[in-house]
């Protein structure tokens, strides 16, 4: 007798043979031989969760598709969404955290966050609304070509807050993605944005969007671009550019900071070593830097390892109380970090 075929729901529990895996043996694996799917994980219904939130909102005549790939991306003209590879098991969450230090897009609201936004994509693409003369008033014109840097200003009002690092200001796409990405999830923005000029972006949205509310789209290509299943680099090939790309370009800390904060005198040569000191409080300070600046951990780490070689270049000693020194130590980081930002050197995302 024929073995009895498993039905689906036991095939969507089978545990991948690299689970119980080192880093290093799945960081060798290609994409496509990870072979993930969203069927029968969280994200399934946090897609559900967010089909939810656009009926409710009136937009039935279209749901954005999504797929696994290697990060978040929605393609210019597309109906769909890309998923980064992580989020469709815990294991490799943990690996992107061991990587990166940190998981884009790990828990349900952050997840939630960007789905949004991107949807925003997604509509503009299948509605062409970037044609439209009010939006390009508002918001600019899609077809000016993404900076590599964008400087962004933290305290201007004519831009809504969703995602970290300011990004409604990266490029008007992203402007509208962001805005409606706000609208999308409700909650009083009309209250909270309230003297902004970004409430006449978040008004026109809400017009927009009940304009279009039960209309097909124009377009509705269902099409998925680098698929996971199709892609044959390594893990081990995808986390060294992506080290690349966010480890560039950081910034210089100045010798006169570090010395406000430490001492080369040769008196102090029997107290702990700053250089020490600051490695045994880097993954606070990481932490604490990225949730006030919105700058990416990996980001940051190169910064802090780069202050603590100079530390012990400088032959730098802890002087002072080692929580009066951790404050100020956050302190200056943030501060050089901001400056940075600043500057125009926010890296586009991927």
């Amino acid at each position: 007798m024929p073995a009895r075929r498993p039905s689906k729901s036991t095939r969507r529990r089978r545990k991948p043979k690299w689970v119980d895996w080192t880093d290093d043996q799945i960081l060798d694996l290609r994409f496509k031989d990870l072979h993930l799917r969203i069927e029968g994980t969280e994200l399934e219904e946090r897609i559900d969760r967010l089909y939810g939130e656009l009926a409710a909102r009136g937009i039935t005549k279209f749901r954005p598709h999504f797929w696994l790939s290697h990060e978040w991306f929605t393609p210019d003209g597309t109906s769909g969404i890309a998923i980064p590879f992580y989020l469709a098991h815990p294991r490799l969450k943990l690996l992107e955290r061991r990587q990166m230090y940190e998981v884009e897009g790990g828990t349900e609201a952050w997840c939630m966050r960007i789905m949004r936004h991107e949807v925003g994509h997604t509509l503009d693409n299948v509605y062409r609304l970037h044609h439209r003369k009010r939006y390009r008033e508002l918001f600019g014109s899609w077809s000016v070509p993404y900076p590599k840097f964008y400087n962004p200003r933290p305290y201007s009002k004519s831009y809504v807050l969703h995602l970290d690092m300011w990004y409604a200001q990266a490029h008007p796409a992203e402007d509208f993605a962001e805005t409606f990405a706000v609208w999308l999830r409700g909650a009083g923005w009309k209250k909270r944005y309230a003297g902004w000029p970004a409430l006449r972006k978040l008004e026109y949205v809400d017009e927009l969007m009940s304009e279009i509310a039960g209309t097909p789209p124009v377009t509705n290509d269902r099409k998925q671009y680098h698929p996971l299943r199709r892609q044959y680099k390594t893990l081990r090939e995808h986390y060294r550019e992506k080290k690349s790309h966010y480890g560039e370009e950081f910034p210089d800390f100045y010798d006169r900071d570090l010395r406000r904060l430490f001492s080369d005198e040769r008196k102090h040569r029997k107290y702990p070593t700053a250089a020490s000191f600051i490695r045994s409080i880097k993954p606070e300070l990481r932490a604490m830097v990225a949730k006030w600046t919105g700058e990416y951990q990996y980001t940051i780490e190169q910064v802090l390892d780069d202050i603590i070689d100079r530390c012990r270049e400088l032959r730098l000693r802890l002087v002072r109380p080692p929580e009066r020194i951790k404050t100020e130590a956050l302190m200056m980081i943030t501060v050089q970090t901001m400056n940075y930002l600043h500057a125009g050197n926010h890296r586009v995302a991927l």
